[in-house]
């Protein structure tokens, strides 16, 4: 390896150019104390709030959305962070080599996620905009997983212990969407959560003997 509360906020005219900065207990934030307490909140299972952010860091908002696009280009940002720390500590856990350590390593990321709270409760408050944020291509979640997942199976080819059946990049987003899809979007199929048959898919893709 998108809670039902509007998502987009846009700045009012007036802070644009006059919003003041606002008293907090850091003299200077950085998108790194943002992306840090937006990743503290959503990890609790609440809600990001820009305006709680801007007062509790004492930066304007208008700030933020230069730092990151918008409150989903913050969330997006959150969400790839915690998924990607997932991941990570997942194949750094991980025995094995080919395809076999590769399956170990997306399954048990999918059954991570699938049981997440924080993504879960992420999913109950903003369930629309939650599977925007996730599942877009042109946001940050599915181009960063899709670079992580491939880098995962380019480490393995390039030790030699695995032939893709495919270029590995389009390996990597194959894997990425059908994770989306069972995990996150496709009810109506009735496979949404169904990680046992997500894992079945995903062997026969990576050709698991």
């Amino acid at each position: 390896m998108r809670n039902t509360i509007p998502v987009n906020e846009t700045p009012d005219v007036a802070e644009v150019d006059t919003e003041p900065p606002r008293r907090g207990r850091r003299a200077a934030a950085a998108p790194t104390d943002v992306l840090d307490l937006a990743l503290s909140l959503y990890l609790r299972g609440q809600r990001i709030d820009l305006r709680a952010i801007s007062a509790e860091l004492g930066v304007g908002r208008t700030t933020i959305y230069r730092w990151f696009g918008s409150r989903e280009g913050l969330v997006g940002s959150v969400v790839a962070r915690a998924a990607d720390e997932l991941l990570t500590s997942i194949a750094d856990a991980a025995g094995g080599r080919g395809a076999a350590r590769l399956l170990a390593i997306f399954d048990s990321f999918n059954r991570a996620l699938a049981d997440a709270p924080a993504l879960r409760s992420f999913l109950a408050q903003e369930r629309e905009a939650a599977l925007r944020i996730i599942t877009s291509s042109e946001g940050v979640v599915t181009p960063r997983m899709v670079d992580r997942i491939g880098a995962i199976i380019a480490a393995e080819v390039n030790a030699g212990a695995y032939a893709p059946p495919v270029q590995v990049e389009t390996l990597a987003l194959a894997i990425v969407r059908l994770a989306e899809a069972f995990i996150f979007n496709d009810a109506r199929a009735g496979i949404r959560g169904e990680v046992d048959q997500l894992r079945a898919i995903e062997a026969a893709l990576l050709r698991v003997p």
